[in-house]
């Protein structure tokens, strides 16, 4: 078959316009981002001010995360987030926030409602707006399936009314736009449910506990509370009758396309698998300049075989977890089907490494890694989340076994 057929062919060699992208945000890392990271995580508060310096620049906007999802070799998205979490994941998650809500509307919407409600996710410089993804509930983590939020359709006024409880929501309650998950038809389980764009100011809609986190503390994370919240039947991603239809024939017992939450978890999972790979780099190049400089026993400590064969593990461990993350976004892009899993082998690898080199980055700096005074304290409580959030590694697990077995495991 030809290359028309199957996509772009695969190569390592960036082009031109992405090795221009990877300098640009890395400067932008390394001269914005990174001087503001330990503030904004000891402040636990959204970091506005690096958020309206993004937008000036052009990084927070519709048509740059646009532009970047839209790369015929699927890279332009992983280099991007890969360099803004090398500058720190808080802030980074921050930017990029947004982007999550954006691709629930993608996956799940027509091109009119993406082009409706994705510019008003970003707003414009010195008008900034954000959007929040509300997928997960207090008793419905990652089984989308015991999801209790409930959307009811209103014929006579030809609107959606929503009530439930979301949580873990990033930008939850501050945003300017929601998108939320809700079953339709409780009896058909993760095939009864939809997706709804609440605009802003949408009455029933507020904003539960702020949540005290760990890591990644200069992104907001809240619950969402939906009581009698009425939407215009507009606000339903696909319309009325794509949803009649598949509902139609999920009652009939035919294979219908999966749920509205999942479907934005696989476009998203090398984007948050790159992300890793961006906290991972960071700490395995601090550990590196510092294992040069630090010295005991009168010589570099990078002298020690316990020392080097430690950072050889993490170099090699960085390197293959951006590999798997962007073949799996190379694939995405070619729309070539995972058939092994691949978006979940990314996220899973990548945040795993995430967590194990920034582990290891404390170790090698000793004592120091321990304080707030080096970063790497800060990358190691940042990594946590990526074992976690966006489907568990325990989830990732279950998706990859399955598939590559066929079996129904529990």
């Amino acid at each position: 078959m030809s290359d028309a057929e199957n996509g772009p062919a695969p190569s390592f060699d960036l082009t031109e316009d992405q090795q221009e992208l990877r300098g640009w945000l890395h400067t932008f890392a390394a001269d914005v981002i990174r001087p503001a990271a330990a503030e904004w995580d000891e402040k636990e508060e959204f970091p506005w001010p690096v958020l309206e310096e993004a937008a000036k620049v052009g990084i927070y906007s519709m048509d740059f995360f646009a532009a970047q999802s839209f790369d015929p070799t699927g890279l332009g998205m992983p280099i991007t987030m890969e360099e803004l979490f090398w500058g720190d994941a808080g802030i980074g998650l921050a930017v990029v926030g947004s982007t999550l809500a954006a691709a629930g509307v993608a996956a799940n919407g027509t091109p009119e409602q993406v082009g409706e409600w994705v510019p008003e996710m970003f707003g414009t410089p010195g008008d900034l707006r954000t959007a929040a993804f509300c997928s997960s509930e207090p008793d419905a983590g990652s089984d989308v399936g015991a999801m209790r939020t409930r959307a009811t359709y209103d014929e006579a006024s030809d609107e959606w009314v929503l009530n439930g409880t979301k949580t873990w929501a990033t930008n939850g309650g501050m945003a300017d736009v929601h998108v939320v998950t809700a079953v339709v038809d409780p009896e058909l389980r993760t095939k009864g449910q939809a997706s709804f764009v609440v605009p802003s100011g949408t009455a029933g809609l507020s904003q539960g506990q702020k949540f005290a986190k760990h890591g990644i503390r200069a992104s907001h994370t809240a619950e969402v509370v939906l009581d009698g919240v009425r939407v215009p039947g507009r606000c339903l991603l696909g319309g009325k009758d794509k949803l009649d239809a598949r509902l139609a024939k999920a009652r009939e017992g035919a294979s219908s396309r999966g749920n509205a939450s999942m479907a934005t978890f696989e476009r998203t999972r090398p984007a948050v698998g790159a992300q890793a790979v961006g906290i991972a780099r960071a700490a395995y190049e601090y550990a590196l300049d510092y294992a040069r400089t630090r010295e005991q026993f009168g010589k570099p400590i990078i002298e020690n075989q316990g020392i080097a064969f430690q950072l050889a593990d993490m170099a090699t461990a960085v390197e293959a977890s951006r590999l798997l993350v962007w073949r799996a976004a190379w694939m995405a892009s070619a729309g070539k089907q995972f058939e092994s899993a691949e978006g979940s082998m990314s996220k899973l690898f990548a945040g795993e490494t995430a967590r194990k080199v920034t582990d290891q980055a404390m170790q090698i700096l000793g004592g120091n890694g321990f304080t707030r005074e080096y970063p790497v304290e800060r990358m190691a409580r940042d990594a946590r989340i990526y074992t976690i959030f966006e489907g568990t590694s325990e989830i990732q697990r279950l998706v990859i076994a399955r598939t590559i077995s066929g079996a129904p495991i529990r």
